[in-house]
């Protein structure tokens, strides 16, 4: 069984991470457990912020490392907040708070994706980039499970009537852009 570190604190995301890898064979290993501290994101790109907290866990943890960096990218306001969406809803009052500000900020146009790159690095070689996106829209009828996180209650993807926050897990895992970064990065893990 191969160890990989996932370089995030965010327990919702490394539950994800380990929904789709563990059954594979990897034991999945989070930050906090192995005593990573934050990495600060200055990346001007989701790929280059992947690729600064990969390569900063893998030095200081000596393992495979994988990091994503994602966001929510609002079509009708230049993709905002996108790269800052972590910091967008802090600065707005945290969720849900930041959902009406954002929403507030919209007219006509509630179109919207879920943009990740994941970061695979292994010791002595170069980063491997893994892109995934999903389409839908925005919207004020919140829906939210006890598993739903960041800007899932309000956004709805393409070919669903619910918000990803009133999906099961399961679903989420199979349609979500992490998913789909995820399937590219397992594609080339077993190939």
């Amino acid at each position: 069984m191969t160890d990989i570190l996932i370089a995030t604190h965010n327990k919702h995301k490394l539950a994800e991470f380990k929904n789709l890898l563990e059954p594979m064979g990897y034991h999945i290993i989070g930050a906090d457990e192995a005593g990573l501290p934050d990495i600060e994101e200055t990346g001007t790109t989701f790929r280059s912020n992947s690729a600064l907290k990969a390569l900063a866990a893998a030095q200081f943890s000596g393992m495979v490392t994988i990091a994503d960096d994602s966001g929510l990218c609002v079509h009708a306001i230049n993709n905002e907040p996108g790269l800052y969406s972590a910091r967008y809803a802090k600065a707005n009052g945290g969720y849900p708070a930041v959902f009406e500000v954002l929403l507030g900020r919209l007219k006509d146009d509630f179109s919207a994706h879920f943009e990740c790159c994941l970061c695979l690095v292994r010791p002595n070689e170069t980063p491997l980039f893994f892109e995934g996106q999903v389409f839908g829209r925005l919207t004020h009828d919140a829906d939210a499970s006890v598993e739903a996180f960041g800007y899932d209650p309000i956004f709805v993807p393409d070919g669903y009537d619910r918000p990803f926050g009133g999906l099961t897990s399961e679903i989420k895992n199979k349609i979500s852009h992490r998913a789909r970064a995820l399937e590219k990065l397992v594609a080339y893990l077993k190939g």
